[in-house]
Formats: C-alpha cells, sequence, structure tokens
C-alpha cells in the first residue's frame, strides 16, 4: 500500500512539473514579446524596471499560502524574473572584490543568478563603469551593523552623478580558513572591516596572532592558500573556491550583522508603493546647520531612517550630508520638502528614489 501512494503521488509531482514548465516557458515568451513591444514603441525604455519586480515580489509574498515560506517563494520568483529578464537583455553588473566577496553575493540575491557579474577592484571603479556604460548597474557596500558607514561608497557620490536604484542586505557570516587544519596559524589576512567585526572573537582566541589587513576577503583566501601557516576571514563560498578548510564557523561579534548595499545605475525609478529616497545636502558649517537641514522633514511627518556627515571637497566652511527617509521623490510631501530644502542648502540633490529591499 505505501509503495502505491508513492508512485501516485511521484505521478501527480510529475503532472505538476510538466505544468510549471509549461508556465515558466509561457512566461519568458511573454518576456519576449514585451522587449519586442519596447524596441517598436521606444527603443530607449528601460527593460529592467526595479519597481515593477519589486511590486511582484511583494505580491507573490503577500499571496503565498505555503508550505513554503514567503522568502523561498520570493527568491524562486527572483531566479524566474532573471532568467525572463536575460531573454530581453543581458544585464551587466559591476561590484568591487573578486567573485566569490559578499557583494559579489548581494548582486545574486538583488539580480538573480542570470545577470553577467563583472568584478572590480575598487569601489570608485565600479562607480567609474557604470558612469562610462560599460555596465549596465554596479553594486557597492554604504553600511554595515557592526562597522558603520562605508566612506568611499558616500565620497563616490559626489564625484559621480549616478542614481541608487535599489538596495539588498546581506546577513554576513564570517569563517576562519586555512589549508591546513591541523596546526595553529601565525598570521590571519582579512579585509580591514571584516577585522573590526569579528574583533572581540579574534582577541578572545587569537589575542596575539599576527592580523594583516588586504584588499578584500577574497585575497585574504588565496593569500591563506598560497602561505603555509596562514588564516584568512573569509564567507564559505570562498572557502570552497580556494580549496581551504574551515576552522571556524561564525565568528563575527554580533549574530546579527548584515550590511546594505546600494544598487547604482543611471535610470530614475518610478514609485513602487514602499520606497526609499536618498539625498546629498551641502551646508554652511554654523551652529543649528543641522536643525535647520531636519526642520523640514518634522513638519511634514516624513520618517528619517538615517543622517551622515561627510567633510566637503570645497573647505571646512561647508559639509556635506547624505539623507535616507521613507518615501518618494514623486510624494507631494516630499515634494514640499525637497523645494523647501533647496532654498535652504548651497547645494541638495537626489541621490535617487527607490524600492525598499524586498527579500
Amino acid at each position: 500500500m505505501g509503495d502505491d501512494k508513492l508512485t501516485q503521488l511521484r505521478i501527480k509531482i510529475d503532472a505538476i512539473d510538466r505544468q510549471l514548465l509549461e508556465l515558466i516557458s509561457e512566461r519568458g515568451r511573454c518576456a519576449q514579446a514585451v522587449a519586442q513591444v519596447k524596441a517598436e514603441t521606444n527603443p530607449d525604455s528601460a527593460f529592467y524596471r526595479p519597481e515593477r519586480e519589486a511590486q511582484v515580489l511583494r505580491r507573490v509574498m503577500r499571496d503565498n499560502r505555503g508550505p513554503l515560506d514567503d522568502e523561498q517563494i520570493a527568491r524562486l520568483f527572483r531566479e524566474i524574473m532573471s532568467a525572463c529578464l536575460a531573454l530581453e537583455e543581458s544585464l551587466k553588473v559591476a561590484f568591487p572584490d573578486p567573485e566569490g566577496a559578499f557583494t559579489g553575493q548581494a548582486a545574486i540575491k538583488h539580480f538573480g543568478h542570470c545577470a553577467e557579474r563583472v568584478p572590480m577592484a575598487t569601489i570608485d571603479e565600479v562607480f567609474r563603469e557604470v558612469a562610462a556604460g560599460a555596465v549596465d548597474y554596479g553594486v557597492v557596500p554604504v553600511e554595515n551593523s557592526i562597522d558603520g558607514v562605508v566612506s568611499q561608497t558616500l565620497d563616490s557620490f559626489m564625484d559621480f552623478a549616478l542614481i541608487i536604484c535599489g538596495e539588498v542586505v546581506l546577513p554576513i557570516h564570517h569563517c576562519l580558513l586555512a589549508c591546513d587544519s591541523s596546526s595553529e596559524p601565525v598570521r590571519i589576512y582579512a579585509h580591514a572591516h571584516t577585522f573590526a567585526q569579528c574583533r572581540q572573537w579574534l582577541d578572545g582566541r587569537w589575542p596575539g596572532i599576527e592580523r594583516v589587513a588586504v584588499n578584500s576577503n577574497t585575497e585574504a583566501a588565496q593569500r591563506a592558500r598560497q602561505e603555509p601557516g596562514s588564516a584568512a576571514i573569509a564567507s564559505v563560498m570562498a572557502a570552497q573556491s580556494c580549496d581551504l578548510d574551515i576552522l571556524a564557523h561564525n565568528i563575527e561579534d554580533r549574530p546579527d550583522n548584515s550590511t546594505r548595499f546600494l544598487i547604482i545605475g543611471k535610470q530614475a525609478v518610478p514609485p513602487s508603493g514602499a520606497d526609499k529616497t536618498s539625498l546629498l545636502v551641502s551646508m554652511r558649517n554654523q551652529p543649528g546647520a543641522l536643525r535647520t537641514l531636519l526642520e523640514p522633514f518634522y513638519q511634514h511627518n516624513i520618517d528619517l531612517i538615517r543622517v551622515e556627515t561627510r567633510p566637503s571637497r570645497t573647505g571646512i566652511s561647508r559639509c556635506v550630508f547624505f539623507i535616507d527617509f521613507a518615501g518618494h521623490r514623486e510624494d507631494v510631501s516630499v515634494r514640499t520638502v525637497l523645494h523647501q530644502l533647496s532654498e535652504l542648502a548651497s547645494d541638495c540633490r537626489v541621490l535617487g528614489s527607490y524600492p525598499e529591499e524586498v527579500l
């Protein structure tokens, strides 16, 4: 009886798989038709629509009835959309650090596996390639829950007139890796930000070991592979790609360690229904400047998410604020605030309005 039931269930699963295959194929054909209509009516229109993807993912998560959880369902649809978009147009996405670094994982999480990923040496190079049109989008880290803001990313926005098109938050889990797990390492390689995120763990278990900062955790893993007696802090993916043993898992000081990444491009993004806006505002450095800057947000009941200060490139008499808040630049209240800020500040630039992270 048990074998009969299993046989019947497998027959049912095979039938469902055939239905899924036909429906996914039909979705792909629709994507091709969309590309043709766009090419005929508006050749310059964007094929990748961040707000549309966000709306689709929110809808499938809202309509999901299980047994797969919402995130699993959304990831499945992300890959389907990634494959269908590749039928319309192949996206090239740049990110800093070699393949296998956390930024590359963030690119996969946001764009799916079908986008072409282009590793770059630095954050500045990612901005440069997007600005030059060599790639369609870039993925850059902007803040870590332990280590704070990534200054190089904020400074790059002052040098390049690019637009934030989206965001992705990635849980960060670090591992201690080595070529030989039978002996204690004499030095550890890692990126400086990674050392900061694992400082307490290292101080407690390896207080006297030499710590050498390198450009990326992938480079750290490669050095550990090449140098006997060395270890590295990097991801599980880096351990696999470099054939290293994992000496310890999840060595970050806080289990909720995460990094927020920004998607940068050239296209403005229409409202998705749940959006953020980022600003770059330059003010004269004088008493009360920050209060003056924030007052319009309070008056119009706009939720401020983050305010960061960077030194101005034009001298110490001015300061630059990076501001994230809830809402889209097309919202009536946001338009009013932006108008007021333009009268208060010497410069006010909208870096982008974009969907809040879904996954």
